[in-house]
């Protein structure tokens, strides 16, 4: 397996003259697993890398849901020094191609068979003019709702799915003492929280008229005052001290009973696992209430690079992180499930494996849909013009009625 994975390797270094040195596979690498979950499947991926006789240098940059990462990412190629690879995703892919910053990786997805290992709506994602630049790492759903067990079963509530239970189960913990909803006051939390709603109350096709095809009409609707409406109720099941508050530390608000319900991606999982919890026994996953599944995929976009040993780097790891091993083993720690078509999922949990018959499903009805908020539908701008009138609205006394107008002024002002 080892001679396998290292041909690619040397078929990198065949162009080198006779005199040059080459000490082997190297990769640089920037991501922002930084958290107790993401940390150990970024570990899991360092460990196969240099197994197979690469050279990791690690770059983590914490904070923000990847918003510093970015920043940093934008940092290093202005100044000609790109890292080897990075964690990019969605239309941001596009946006670096676009700037001519990217490497081809279609050596490797022809030799791999990428095209039959991934789903076409996943594939399109990665390729740049028709050919693949980027590497899945995963599919994270981002629509669930992850809850304590034991403080349900104290308070007698079973899983919401509606969003009138949710609200009614919320009331029956604020009476209780307990914190409904576990929450970070950080801008693309908010957003995760909003395009649940917004594909619970509205529907799979109202959600991609308006985080997809940017419809004004749909964007401007009663609909979108109605989902305005929720998040205005929602706001009052969180903690006064919400604000800035990391994801992972309102995971951990869940585990260990302070609060009930955190709706997050399954990145959240990760936590639980971390922390030695089980599912359906200390933890309760369920989607948010309504139909549809929204997804985001991690991967990584590899930058044009010069040196040999980088090039090798870059092929080893795209090699590495659509394999079927990798995407076992990193996908276990991370909560998500493969990207990889036919990877077994007898070592995956319940939560998993719901996860991934409903993305079948989801497949099959037109109701799989890219995640706004994390970078998977729209560009930079629109999104970002989207996720500003909801924080704004959720932070302060703005009505419904006035966020949907706000939106729709946002969206014009962005294209």
């Amino acid at each position: 397996m080892r001679q396998k994975i290292l041909g690619i390797v040397t078929a990198v270094t065949t162009f080198i003259s006779a005199g040059t040195a080459f000490a082997g596979p190297e990769a640089e690498v920037l991501h922002w697993w930084t958290s107790g979950g993401e940390a150990r499947s970024a570990a899991a991926l360092v460990a196969e890398f240099e197994a197979n006789g690469g050279t990791w240098q690690d770059m983590p940059v914490a904070g923000g849901g990847g918003d510093a990462a970015m920043q940093a990412l934008r940092a290093r190629v202005l100044s000609g020094n790109a890292p080897t690879a990075a964690q990019i995703k969605g239309p941001s892919i596009q946006e670096w191609y676009s700037q001519g910053v990217l490497a081809d990786l279609d050596d490797v997805a022809k030799a791999e068979g990428w095209d039959t290992l991934l789903p076409a709506s996943i594939a399109n994602h990665m390729k740049c003019g028709g050919k693949y630049c980027a590497a899945p790492v995963n599919v994270h759903r981002v629509d669930w709702i992850w809850a304590n067990a034991d403080v349900l079963a104290r308070a007698g509530i079973d899983m919401p799915t509606t969003w009138a239970e949710f609200n009614s189960a919320a009331k029956t913990l604020l009476g209780m003492g307990i914190i409904p909803l576990a929450h970070g006051g950080q801008a693309w939390q908010d957003a995760t929280v909003f395009e649940t709603v917004a594909l619970g109350i509205g529907g799979p096709e109202f959600f991609h008229k308006a985080f997809v095809e940017l419809d004004m009409s749909v964007l401007g609707s009663d609909t979108m005052e109605a989902v305005f409406d929720q998040m205005r109720i929602m706001r009052g099941f969180v903690d006064p001290n919400f604000s800035g508050r990391d994801w992972n530390l309102a995971t951990a608000m869940v585990i260990n009973g302070e609060a009930a319900f955190q709706i997050m991606g399954d990145w959240a999982k990760g936590e639980f696992t971390a922390a030695g919890k089980s599912p359906g026994k200390d933890f309760l996953c369920a989607s948010t209430p309504g139909a549809g599944y929204l997804y985001n995929v991690d991967s990584f976009a590899m930058f044009a690079v010069k040196g040999a040993d980088k090039i090798a780097g870059q092929k080893l790891l795209a090699k590495l992180v659509v394999g079927e091993s990798f995407q076992t083993v990193f996908n276990l720690n991370k909560g998500s499930i493969p990207a990889r078509i036919g990877t077994p999922l007898d070592k995956f949990d319940y939560c998993a494996r719901q996860s991934a018959y409903d993305m079948e499903v989801a497949s099959g009805n037109d109701s799989l849909l890219p995640s706004y908020a994390h970078g998977m539908a729209l560009r930079g701008a629109q999104a970002g013009a989207i996720t500003d009138v909801v924080t704004n609205h959720f932070n302060s006394d703005m009505k419904s009625s006035d966020a949907v107008k706000a939106l729709v002024a946002a969206i014009k002002d962005s294209l």
